[in-house]
């Protein structure tokens, strides 16, 4: 068998504990647990598919260490009382008998916990909120520090008694340690608040607690947030500053960054390099020569291999990922890493579920996060032929599945090209991630043999007919909103400087160049609007943005809000909410905000009023399948507008569903 990339498949021990590789899957919420702060069975098999994949630590998310107090989250779970050592002992077993290590991260929120879930208020080093805008906490006395910190050890204690080969203590991203690390929401004037020895002091005295309980054979792992990327907060050298005074009581330092304030750089933004932060953990590796792990978008194998062939770190740690893919280590060393479905970074299921939405974690590029691919075990029993018309993602996605459970499958395209929006999209440079998807299905449906792609296909039912389908997949995708707006189409039609969308992303290098100066209006303030804010801005044009509704970007996950924002104030982008387009120009449009008309001149004037469904066929394919025995189903944004996640997500069950129910699974 092929052994690619020798660094990061190498083992290394530490302190005891010998790891079969140097990938580290990253504590990430799921939302997962049940109510009550236990694993659920579905939990447990995420984290087995992971050790099963090649992961040589799995880090299990952020348990809470004092309930509800400390609790961060909706289903958090916890590890406060015995009774959840049975469970966490079972979800160990698991990972352990494919030779995966497995740590636990253990935390108490702090300020970063929300009195609604809680039912109190907020505790914190002092009485700053953990972010603009958070709840007021209440400043914990030096009687309550010490009991928290013997929560710690205690915590640690049941981890180790369930299994777990190595405790991570959280101490960045906001949360309780990292409030009294951080000068800006810590403001205490006792040995607690100060100078570096003083705010590392709680630390130190966790640490200790920790140490106490599992003894000196059982590694102990510091995440930080090294950089803190905020105005007024920790920089990497105040970071090696304070690690003087707690360098000695832990193993390993998994070096992440950011604030609550800069969750696009805790969650990284899908424009940030692979292995962007690894200069964090080679400031702390140079600095206390102990393994530490690097982390930031680290999608491919050969980024994450020159990172430990450098000496930047000693493991590399993957988050989203894995949760994309979660054989990203087995495929990395024996196979193709065409094969990998790398995460795209869009924040949409992992951030965008669980922060603020309360659900569950899901992800864009991988609808089954529980079960894998397990699906392909499931063959069909007869001989079936499906017919997919679309082959943007969901109708790619459709038509590699029914083929992997062994179905004929014809896929039948109207461009040149397969991939549909989302190769177009990526052609705008900070979406170039976007690309790896379409270009991961591609490479799956070509080791099908039995999925024939036909692109530049004029598509009828007639055409559909000659195949005779037993289930046809409608999956043609969705096309630019345009309302009639006065003088607005007669513009698009014109020489005047008005694009839709689709315009800029068909000719992006006409568009990428110098803008300095050049007065840029980008109607609809949505995903798409933005995406065109965060071109143009960087460029120097003056950006202005009209949205209808209250406020930008909404339902954006909180790395892209913050991102967003980011880029506004950065740029002094004008910003027009509840305001509505009345009227096209060659050179202005007139809005109407507070009741009033504005005319608000432009050189270049981009409309991103959203997407509407693209379903030319649909309406005959169920006429002219009427009393056959092929079932027709519609998918992805040809049934309404949405993201990929959806399409993805219906390309998969959907097709599985209809299958099953011809009962030829």
């Amino acid at each position: 068998m092929k052994n690619n990339f020798k660094h990061v498949f190498s083992s290394i021990t530490i302190n005891g504990m010998t790891l079969p590789n140097r990938v580290v899957m990253m504590p990430m919420g799921s939302d997962f647990a049940g109510h009550d702060g236990e694993l659920s069975d579905e939990h447990i098999k995420y984290y087995e598919l992971r050790a099963r994949g090649g992961t040589g630590l799995i880090i299990v998310e952020n348990v809470c260490v004092k309930y509800p107090e400390g609790s961060n989250g909706t289903t958090q779970l916890r590890i406060d009382k015995d009774c959840y050592i049975p469970r966490l002992f079972n979800l160990t077993e698991a990972c352990h008998k494919y030779g995966a290590k497995v740590g636990v991260q253990i935390n108490h929120a702090g300020a970063s916990a929300m009195s609604s879930r809680i039912g109190m208020q907020p505790v914190s080093a002092s009485s700053l909120p953990s972010k603009p805008g958070g709840e007021i906490p209440r400043a914990l006395a030096k009687e309550e520090l010490v009991s928290i910190a013997k929560d710690y050890g205690a915590a640690a204690r049941r981890a180790v008694n369930a299994g777990f080969d190595m405790v991570e203590i959280h101490a960045g991203h906001s949360y309780l340690i990292s409030q009294f690390l951080s000068p800006t929401m810590n403001d205490r004037t006792d040995e607690f608040g100060g100078c570096a020895e003083n705010r590392a002091r709680f630390c130190r005295m966790v640490i200790d607690e920790v140490r106490a309980a599992v003894g000196p054979r059982v590694p102990i792992s510091l995440r930080l947030s090294v950089d803190e990327l905020v105005e007024g907060g920790n920089s990497v050298d105040d970071c090696i500053e304070y690690l003087q005074y707690l360098n000695d009581g832990v193993d390993m330092f998994d070096t992440s960054a950011a604030l609550n304030p800069t969750i696009q750089y805790q969650i990284d933004a899908n424009y940030l390099e692979d292995g962007w932060r690894s200069y964090m953990a080679k400031a702390v590796r140079d600095a206390y020569h102990k393994p530490t792990v690097a982390i930031g978008n680290i999608r491919n194998p050969q980024v994450a291999d020159d990172i430990i062939a450098r000496g930047d770190a000693d493991l590399i740690g993957i988050g989203r990922g894995l949760i994309a893919d979660p054989d990203w280590c087995n495929k990395a060393r024996y196979g193709n890493v065409e094969d990998i479905r790398k995460c795209i970074s869009c924040n949409i299921g992992c951030v965008g579920n669980r922060i603020g939405g309360n659900k569950p974690l899901r992800c864009t590029v991988n609808p089954d996060l529980i079960n894998g691919e397990a699906y392909k075990k499931h063959k069909v029993q007869k001989p079936c032929n499906v017919v997919v018309v679309g082959a943007g993602t969901s109708g790619l996605e459709a038509a590699c599945t029914a083929a992997e459970v062994g179905c004929t499958v014809t896929l039948l395209e109207k461009q040149d090209h397969i991939g549909g929006l989302s190769v177009e999209i990526s052609g705008i440079p900070a979406k170039r991630r976007l690309n790896d998807f379409p270009a991961y299905l591609k490479h799956r449906a070509a080791g099908l043999d039995n999925l024939a792609i036909k692109t530049g296909v004029d598509v009828t039912v007639d055409m559909i007919k000659s195949y005779d389908p037993d289930l046809v997949v409608n999956a043609t995708g969705s096309e630019p909103l345009l309302p009639p707006i006065e003088g607005l189409h007669d513009a698009l039609a014109s020489d005047a400087p008005v694009y839709s969308i689709k315009d800029l992303m068909s000719d992006i290098p006409a568009f990428d160049v110098d803008m300095t100066g050049k007065k840029v209006l980008v109607v609809g303030g949505g995903a798409v609007g933005l995406d065109v804010v965060e071109f143009c801005a960087p460029r120097g044009a003056q950006v202005s943005i009209v949205e209808m509704a209250p406020a930008l970007g909404r339902g954006l996950d909180a790395s892209t809000t913050a991102s967003m924002n980011e880029c506004m104030d950065k740029y002094g982008v004008a910003q027009y909410v509840n305001t509505s387009l009345r009227k096209v120009n060659s050179a202005s449009a007139v809005v109407l905000r507070d009741d009033a008309e504005e005319e608000l001149p432009f050189d270049l004037c981009f409309v991103c009023l959203g997407m509407k469904s693209h379903a030319p066929l649909w309406d005959a394919i169920v006429e002219g399948f009427d009393g056959e025995d092929a079932e027709v189903i519609n998918i992805g944004d040809s049934v309404r507008a949405r993201r990929i996640i959806e399409g993805t997500d219906e390309g998969r069950h959907m097709v599985l569903a209809a299958l099953d129910r011809l009962e030829f699974l």
